[in-house]
């Protein structure tokens, strides 16, 4: 005789990434490098949110900021190579670059897909290829002959940021 399954009582988990890109599952951090390399590999998005889908199971995934975060910045002719948390690299599209009110960056990566914040050692990095104006409040990035205007805090515009100056 056969067992079934009570359908019932089945539940999701619970599965989150953290602010630094770890992922959760029920409040317990998954640290087994396979399992992580199957989680980045199904995470979605879309207008609902962030999701792995398991045949035709959509498990919800809560991020606390973005799923990814840029780890390392690497110039590479004229263009950025971002190494990500999930050790992906990606090419940085320079027209996604914003700065969140705190000055913190963020950039699409995955084809787009997806958003992710700059940690403090990458937005260093990024810094080296940026000449900022006299005033330090706007600056352009420099890859090769390409030069890149940058958005202030919030997205675009003018600002109070400061933009390190790198002509010193």
């Amino acid at each position: 005789m056969m067992a079934t399954t009570d359908r019932s009582s089945f539940a999701l988990p619970r599965l989150a990434i953290d602010r630094e890109g770890a992922w959760f599952h029920d409040g317990e951090e998954v640290t087994h490098p396979g399992m992580l390399a199957t989680l980045w590999s199904d995470l979605h998005r879309d207008e609902q949110g962030h999701f792995l889908q398991v045949g035709i199971v959509r498990v919800p995934v809560e991020v606390e900021d973005t799923p990814f975060v840029v780890v390392r910045a690497m110039r590479d002719d004229d263009r950025l190579t971002l190494v990500l948390n999930d050790l992906s690299r990606d090419t940085l599209a320079p027209e996604t670059l914003r700065f969140a009110e705190n000055g913190t960056p963020y950039c699409r990566v995955k084809d787009g897909t997806f958003e992710a914040r700059w940690s403090r050692a990458a937005t260093y990095q990024l810094f080296e290829h940026v000449e900022s104006d006299e005033s330090g409040e706007s600056g352009t990035l420099v890859l090769g002959d390409r030069r890149h205007a940058l958005p202030g805090p919030g997205g675009h515009g003018q600002s109070e940021r400061r933009f390190p100056n790198t002509t010193d």
